[in-house]
């Protein structure tokens, strides 16, 4: 199959993390996955910003894993997620923990970026969770 096709015009600037979109080809099918948190991650105590970033880190590494082990179970790997919608509940604590997450995220998905969202939210379901992520993956027709 035909991998996804990385659309980054120029006249919106180089993007760094994210790609500005992707093309699916013909006769691939849609995987959505459902929002993924860390429920395992523990209680979401007050502490230094140092702390919060790397609760940032672990949560996301966590959530990043449940969404692909989806993708894996409908027969994609990384290379398949076009899109991924990231949810924080402190911004701040996302920004301090970049370069913790960049060794996450090249653990986990290597050199692909798919196109992405970062969201701050208020709270999420998990009372717990300071991260979640949900994705779109592109898989080829008749895998499963």
């Amino acid at each position: 199959m035909k991998r996804l096709e990385i659309v980054n015009p120029g006249e919106l600037g180089r993007p760094s993390g994210f790609s500005h979109g992707l093309v699916a080809p013909a006769g691939a099918r849609l995987l959505f996955v459902a929002g993924q948190t860390a429920p395992e991650a523990g209680d979401r105590e007050s502490g230094s910003a140092e702390a919060a970033a790397a609760r940032m880190a672990a949560q996301f590494e966590a959530a990043l894993a449940r969404a692909l082990a989806v993708v894996r179970a409908a027969g994609g790997g990384p290379g398949d997620v076009a899109r991924l919608t990231v949810y924080v509940t402190d911004m701040e604590a996302y920004r301090s923990a970049r370069p913790q997450l960049g060794e996450v995220w090249r653990g986990s998905m290597g050199q692909h970026y798919p196109a992405m969202a970062l969201v701050e939210v208020r709270s999420l379901v998990d009372p717990n969770a300071v991260v979640e992520i949900e994705a779109t993956a592109v898989l080829p027709e008749g895998q499963t």
